[in-house]
Formats: structure tokens, C-alpha cells, sequence
């Protein structure tokens, strides 16, 4: 994960000792170079000969032998100058988003669309966060868990946006009974936040439902409701069927309610109509880059419209299974405006059946009702939509939109 954070900043390091351009390298060769220079550069129990010995040896092992010593001369020489340490690696400058970009290990597209949108101070915040370890949230599914879980000496703090949160400060909680028996789940805060302003319907569509973790707290939250999950894939489909029977609701007579559907979002097989309906969409997963660090390093800017193609396609599909009166709630973990207002407002010229509900309104619903503990909520809002941001607020990026069938 170290190395996914900070692959360009390592190249940098390499690229500097190496008499070889990377793009010449062998995968295998610039694997072993990163994992050995995020080691002298990173980890501080690790002794540099430690560190080279065993990249050398694993560039042996990938049947690559004559590079073993190219690795250790160039290893040797950044251990011996010892650029990174010299250079700071964990310091973060904001002075420009070039700068940003490079001492971050972000690609510069990225962190440029960023300072664009949310301004430098946001961006830099996002960046540091994507950084970092971020923090493991757990949603109660029932009260009594808590105490359980701190009976096995997990340490826990509240939740910072919701009452039914909690913060794993020490401890892996996926070893409790109570994790093991479903009493509670692993789930960022935003993503709680998601599933809990789809509000209340006796029929609910959860449109692209795999892992699972939303269509759980909406069958929680809803114990009488009928719940149909779809998922493209049914490989996924039977991973989240076997989810939901292994850890039913809360009510055990509505774990029959809820029906997984393996179908394609886009052509969904349902003839009734919903009260609600959330269409969380696959998406770049730009506000989740400090527990997906990879995707910065995959995702292209011509992938963006690709996504929102897929994205509006599926909105348009969901529309069309909304009641006279119901409510869709369209969700992405992303920070891209193409994957999020530009997708509702695509939506919204193509169909004047549907009108947008202000957030604000539900986030107030959820204040008041006691469960939304977050004081400012017009700081997690951006015009009528849901907009939290990685580093500037305690969870994941996400974006939500309330559309309502006049």
C-alpha cells in the first residue's frame, strides 16, 4: 500500500540512480527498486542492508538474475546519498498545484481538476489524506455490540457524523464474536450517511447493490420494506445473497424480503414501481484513493466520460422504475463533476418528470431525528447535493443527489 501511495515520488528517487530509463525496466526489476526505496525512505525499522538484500533476492527469484546487479548499484547509491531522506518525502507543499502534485505522488491531471474545483487548501488536504492510513468505521447494526466489541479490547471513539458510527482507535475488529455474528460492519461514514438519506418506502430498489454494506443499513433501517438488489455480475450476486443470509436484518422476518437480482442496471427486469430507489453507480473512485491508492495510476481522463456515459445510462433506467411521488437517491465515491452534476443535470433536460430535493432538507430530517450528529451541514453540502471530501471531512469522498418522480 506504501508503495501504491507513493509510486511516482519512489520513480523519482530510481529514475535519479538509475543509469537505465524506467520505462526500459522489467515490471518485476521496478517493483523490487520501489518496494527496497520505500523501505529506506519509509520504514524506519528496517535496516537499509535488510531492505536491498532482499529486493536483490527477489529480482533473483523472478527469474530476472542478470538485473540483480543493476538493483543492488542502484540501491546501494540511493541508500548511500540517501536522496530521500534528504528530500523529505512525507512533506507535502501546496505552493502550486505542479508542486502539490509531484511531492504528493499524485498525477498532475488530477490534483489540477482538484485545485479547480475545491480551491488549493482543499486540494492539499485531499492529497494528504489520500496519503495516510485512513481510519477503520464501523456501523452498530445493533446497540448492544458496542460494549461486546470493547469487551475484547478494541478501542473505539464515536462516530464523528453519525450516532450509529464508531471509530476503531486500536484492535482489529474483524476478530470479534460480534463483527463474526454481522452485529456489526465495516463502513465508511459517508457511505452510512448514503444509505440512510434513501429514508423510508414499504418498496426499495438498490440498483448496483454489491458488497452490500448500503443495501444492509436501508433493510436495517426499512425491517418491513421489500428490498430487490441488483448486481451485473452474478459471481457478485451470490457473494452479497450469501451475505444477506448470513447476516439478515434486523428483523428476521424481512430477511425474505429483500430479492437479489443479478441484471445490468441499465435494463432493469421489474414491471412495479418503487417508493425509493439508490442507484449508487460504479464510478471513478477518485474519493477513496487512501484505501484504493492504485486508481490513481490507472484511471485516465478519457475514462471520465466512459463512466458518465455508463452512469447516466443507468440513472435513466432507475428513473424509469420510480413511483409518482418517490424518491432516488444517485451516488458516486467520486470527486469528478462529470460523474456527479453533470450526470443529474444531463438527467434533469432529458426528463421533466423529475425535480431535485435540497439535501439539506434530509440532512436536517436526520438531525433532527438524532441520528445525523454533524453540526455544520452546510459544509457538507455543495448547491441541493451531498459533497464530503476526503481530508477537509472525516470519511471518504462521496457525492449524493436527491431526485424526486413529480
Amino acid at each position: 500500500m506504501g508503495v501504491l501511495r507513493w509510486r511516482s515520488l519512489l520513480d523519482s528517487h530510481i529514475a535519479a540512480a538509475s543509469a537505465q530509463p524506467l520505462s526500459k525496466l522489467d515490471p518485476e526489476i521496478l517493483t523490487a527498486l520501489r518496494l527496497a526505496v520505500y523501505q529506506l525512505g519509509w520504514l524506519t525499522r528496517v535496516p537499509a542492508r535488510a531492505a536491498i538484500h532482499e529486493s536483490v533476492e527477489l529480482v533473483k527469484r523472478a527469474r530476472k538474475r542478470s538485473a540483480a546487479s543493476f538493483v543492488n548499484a542502484v540501491l546501494r547509491k540511493i541508500a548511500g546519498v540517501s536522496p530521500v531522506e534528504n528530500s523529505s518525502p512525507h512533506a507535502i507543499s501546496d505552493t502550486s498545484a505542479e508542486t502539490l502534485a509531484a511531492s504528493s505522488a499524485h498525477p498532475l491531471w488530477l490534483v489540477e481538476r482538484w485545485v479547480k474545483a475545491y480551491g488549493i487548501d482543499s486540494a492539499f488536504r485531499i492529497c494528504q489524506h489520500n496519503q495516510s492510513v485512513p481510519v477503520t468505521a464501523i456501523r452498530l447494526r445493533r446497540p448492544e455490540a458496542e460494549e461486546q466489541i470493547r469487551a475484547e479490547g478494541i478501542e473505539l471513539a464515536a462516530g464523528a457524523m453519525l450516532v450509529s458510527a464508531r471509530r476503531v482507535l486500536h484492535g482489529d475488529v474483524t476478530k470479534t464474536a460480534a463483527f463474526r455474528a454481522g452485529l456489526c460492519v465495516i463502513q465508511d461514514e459517508a457511505s452510512q450517511l448514503v444509505a440512510a438519506l434513501v429514508g423510508e418506502g414499504s418498496n426499495i430498489l438498490d440498483c448496483c447493490a454489491a458488497p452490500g454494506g448500503k443495501t444492509q443499513a436501508i433493510a436495517d433501517r426499512n425491517r418491513a420494506a421489500k428490498i430487490s438488489a441488483v448486481e451485473l455480475h452474478s459471481h457478485r450476486a451470490s457473494l452479497l445473497q450469501r451475505l444477506l443470509r448470513a447476516h439478515p436484518p434486523l428483523a428476521e422476518a424481512a430477511a425474505s424480503n429483500i430479492s437479489v437480482i443479478a441484471a445490468d442496471a441499465r435494463s432493469l427486469p421489474f414491471t412495479s414501481k418503487f417508493e425509493r430507489v439508490l442507484a449508487d453507480v460504479p464510478c471513478s473512485g477518485t474519493g477513496t484513493l487512501s484505501r484504493n491508492p492504485e486508481i490513481k495510476w490507472r484511471l485516465k481522463p478519457d475514462d471520465l466520460d466512459d463512466l458518465q456515459e455508463r452512469q447516466l445510462a443507468i440513472l435513466q433506467s432507475a428513473v424509469a422504475q420510480l413511483a409518482a411521488g418517490g424518491r432516488l437517491i444517485y451516488s458516486t465515491c467520486s470527486l469528478e463533476k462529470e460523474e456527479n452534476e453533470d450526470v443529474i443535470e444531463s438527467a434533469l433536460k432529458q426528463d421533466s418528470s423529475l425535480r431535485v430535493i435540497d439535501c439539506s432538507t434530509e440532512l436536517e430530517r436526520l438531525k433532527q431525528n438524532g441520528e445525523l450528529i454533524w453540526t455544520d451541514i452546510s459544509s457538507i453540502t455543495r448547491g441541493p447535493y451531498l459533497r464530503t471530501l476526503p481530508g477537509v471531512h472525516p470519511c471518504d469522498g462521496f457525492f449524493a443527489a436527491i431526485l424526486e418522480k413529480i
